[in-house]
């Protein structure tokens, strides 16, 4: 899975992964991440998420990293902002006040570009990747994000019986990633309606990360 099969996704509307309302889990949840106003929420391959346009609305400021220009370009188009866009290295910063989006891959971005992170929002990232991918992007958010909570969703089902993306991940590949660094605790599970393709039954989780 390269950066063509997620360009490709975005030029022929194939986002069935997005989601046209604001997560449930955080709604319900995000106070549990006990962040000051004006606290930089980092939101990894963020596409058009409503979900940025809450948090923003809760007093965060956001930052999110896309791969696809045009996500990027929906995104304020349909939340009728009109962004200052500008380069900041090899990516486009499209951004209002609150909010920023770096248009370009996660895996070249560097602290010193993305700058301060005080809480990751993690809803589409982790589980849009294959495992060789997940272990490469853990190692990536963390020397980006460093020791900053986070707050995860993830999907898990009978991985043998269908494919990604969303890939299953469960709570043992989670501790496996973060468990030297965070506390990891589960906030909320629902089971999704229809289950999963031919997975069958399917869980939705949402998770903790806590700084150790």
């Amino acid at each position: 899975m390269d950066r063509e099969f997620w360009l490709k996704k975005w030029r022929e509307n194939q986002i069935g992964f997005h989601q046209p309302d604001t997560n449930a889990f955080l709604r319900r949840h995000w106070t549990k991440m006990r962040l000051r106003p004006g606290a930089r929420v980092f939101a990894p391959l963020c596409g058009k998420s409503h979900d940025m346009l809450w948090l923003r609305a809760q007093g965060m400021s956001v930052v999110g990293v896309e791969l696809a220009r045009n996500a990027v370009e929906q995104f304020f188009e349909e939340s009728g902002l009109t962004p200052v866009v500008s380069m900041c290295g090899v990516f486009e910063r499209f951004e209002v006040e609150g909010l920023a989006l770096l248009v370009g891959d996660i895996f070249d971005l560097d602290a010193l570009t993305l700058g301060r992170v005080d809480a990751t929002y993690d809803r589409a990232a982790l589980i849009a990747l294959p495992e060789p991918m997940r272990a490469r992007y853990a190692d990536r958010l963390l020397a980006l994000a460093g020791h900053a909570p986070q707050f995860l969703v993830t999907i898990s089902y009978d991985q043998a019986m269908a494919s990604g993306p969303p890939f299953s991940v469960g709570e043992e590949e989670i501790r496996s990633r973060y468990g030297d660094r965070y506390e990891i605790k589960t906030i909320e599970w629902t089971d999704i309606p229809g289950g999963f393709r031919k997975a069958g039954p399917a869980t939705e989780t949402s998770w903790l990360l806590t700084p150790r």
